[in-house]
């Protein structure tokens, strides 16, 4: 297994790119803890953090795309590094002024969410740049997947050693400082700077346009919703079965899940088209959420819920590769972005969901809300077969050549039957 992702790391400029951007998305990650501790320690309720992390949520989720367009017009390191610099003097802002004048806090806040570099779609546009195989391409985005599944386990308990070692203040501040170095890191790199978009047909709807890319985004939508639903249904359990340990217990079980899963996955090659494979992964994934409704005791809960983890990494990791297939020609950053953006969308409204079903009905209902949106993003690609299934041009657009660094990209790989 460790021989395929070693191969990639080797591949120069390789780690430093997944790492660049790892460390360059820190403060998304790491934002909804740190602006809820922060406004706790200023006084703030808990109404009002609740607000201020939705606001940069929804502010996150609209800039991604837009941010994305941009860098496909204009390059990495012209939109990247700028955007990186202002969400982070934005932040710095609302650590220093806090949340009084409370409308300065959500400008801040808005500001800080909307200039998030989108460094995660712009790494997986650069990686047929640095990988010469179309199926080490499919192994980094699984290992891009798993990585994800570290940064948002690590992130929340580097905010808490920055509390314990500093203050609330200082955690935004220093989390926010070191998401810029690591943007740094990635634009200053060759691909970063000699990537190009291919020539794009200029459109306002950008790569929304491919009717197979908008299937894909309410796919992935609904699986947002059942990961976001989870996070409510696992409290109120915990609440009856040990507390706050066996919640935090949960969530890391459902990371280590996705982390496995997507280990095993990107290990090897697969045969036949993504998409097809999309729709068998996504059945998984909603057959293994309907254990959690069982509601056992807490040690089989937690064997439960890395069971129902298992295949989300999978299921991103093959999303990347049909973006590649559909993606409208240089639009791959900005696709890569709604992506993003919808899965962020999907758990914002799984977890509103999933609130009124736990009171109604309690942690039982809440369980059932996961199985039930796997099940609808299931039903979202049967209906729609025929929409992926026509013939995909890849639409992955790698740097340009060493040679003529000025030249713009084109597609590296064919869309191939082996995934």
């Amino acid at each position: 297994m460790a021989r395929r992702y070693l191969e990639i790391l080797r591949a120069r400029h390789a780690a430093r790119l997944l790492t660049g951007t790892l460390v360059g998305r820190l403060p998304n990650a790491t934002s909804a803890i740190a602006i809820m501790l922060f406004v706790r320690a200023e006084g703030g309720t808990y109404s009002l953090a609740g607000a201020l992390v939705s606001v940069y949520g929804v502010a996150s989720a609209v800039g991604q795309p837009v941010l994305g367009r941009l860098v496909d017009l204009y390059g990495q390191p012209r939109v990247q590094l700028p955007a990186a610099v202002v969400s982070a003097l934005a932040m710095a802002l609302f650590a220093f002024t806090g949340t009084d004048p409370l409308p300065l806090a959500y400008v801040a806040v808005v500001v800080a969410g909307s200039f998030t570099p989108p460094l995660e779609g712009g790494l997986r546009a650069l990686w047929p740049s640095v990988l010469k195989r179309e199926d080490q391409v499919h192994t980094a985005y699984a290992m891009d997947a798993v990585a994800q599944e570290v940064m948002f386990t690590v992130g929340p308990l580097l905010v808490t050693l920055c509390v314990a070692l500093g203050s609330e203040r200082a955690a935004l501040l220093v989390l926010n400082a070191v998401g810029v170095l690591g943007a740094l890191s990635v634009v200053v790199s060759r691909p970063s700077r000699a990537w190009r978009s291919a020539p794009r047909e200029a459109h306002w709807l950008g790569a929304l346009r491919s009717p197979a890319l908008l299937v894909l985004l309410g796919a992935l939508l609904c699986v947002g919703v059942a990961m976001g639903s989870i996070t409510v249904a696992a409290v109120p359990y915990a609440d009856d079965h040990g507390g706050d340990v066996v919640y935090g217990w949960l969530m890391a079980a459902l990371g280590l899940g996705a982390l496995l899963g997507g280990l095993a996955y990107g290990a090897r090659e697969w045969a036949g088209v993504p998409e097809r494979r999309l729709r068998v992964l996504v059945g998984l994934l909603a057959a293994c959420y309907l254990p959690l409704a069982l509601m056992p005791g807490a040690v089989a809960m937690v064997a439960l819920a890395v069971l129902a983890g298992v295949f989300l990494a999978p299921v991103l990791a093959c999303a990347f590769v049909i973006v590649d297939r559909h993606a409208p020609r240089g639009t791959v950053t900005e696709a890569f972005s709604w992506l993003v953006t919808m899965f962020t969308v999907g758990a914002s409204v799984g977890t509103g969901l999933a609130g009124p079903v736990v009171e109604a009905g309690g942690a039982v209902w809440g369980f059932a809300v996961p199985g039930a949106a796997g099940a609808v993003s299931l039903l979202v690609l049967l209906v729609t077969g025929r929409v992926l299934a026509a013939p995909a041009g890849s639409a992955v657009v790698a740097a340009s050549s060493e040679n003529d660094p000025n030249r713009a990209a084109e597609p590296r790989f064919s869309s191939g039957d082996r995934a």
